[in-house]
């Protein structure tokens, strides 16, 4: 079994949302949900795998925001006065909020990877992970770091052509 990372072991539920396709309500469905099971008292943080359109951070209005390290990781990104949902995003990285992230597989895998391992999350009731569209490396990679952690399930997005 692969190492098992401390920090999401204060997760009690991860879902992923996927699709086949882009542009079917994959980021504004989990980010939706995450304002659902908050509304509902439940803690719950946003793990924004869509390198390539890390859409999640704009929608919540906090694109604005950086990233900090402390000494369990990175700190996420928290939405709100009453910090309700923590949030992790590439694009809390770049320099510039729609500055393009042109990578090749092997570094997004580690960078989606380090998401897994370096995150500080906390006690979250369910983490909210918000794939890009496709079946890619990035869907592998994903599925792979979270195996040793409780996985509740997935939503597939779809159109109804």
């Amino acid at each position: 079994l692969p190492e098992r990372s401390t920090n999401l072991l204060g997760v009690r539920h991860i879902v992923l949302v996927l699709s086949g396709k882009g542009g079917v309500g994959k980021s504004t469905l989990s980010t939706e949900l995450a304002l659902a099971l908050r509304h509902r008292g439940h803690r719950v943080g946003i793990l924004d795998v869509d390198l390539c359109g890390p859409s999640i951070p704009r929608m919540l209005r906090v694109q604005d925001r950086a990233v900090h390290q402390c000494d369990s990781g990175w700190v996420p990104v928290f939405v709100g006065q009453d910090r309700a949902i923590a949030l992790m995003s590439i694009g809390f990285l770049l320099e510039r909020p729609d500055d393009a992230v042109v990578w090749r597989g092997p570094k997004k895998n580690a960078l989606i990877k380090q998401f897994v391992t370096d995150v500080a999350w906390g006690d979250l009731d369910f983490l909210i992970v918000d794939t890009p569209p496709g079946t890619s490396d990035e869907h592998i990679s994903t599925v792979e770091a979270l195996r040793p952690y409780r996985l509740l399930g997935a939503i597939l997005v779809t159109t109804p052509q």
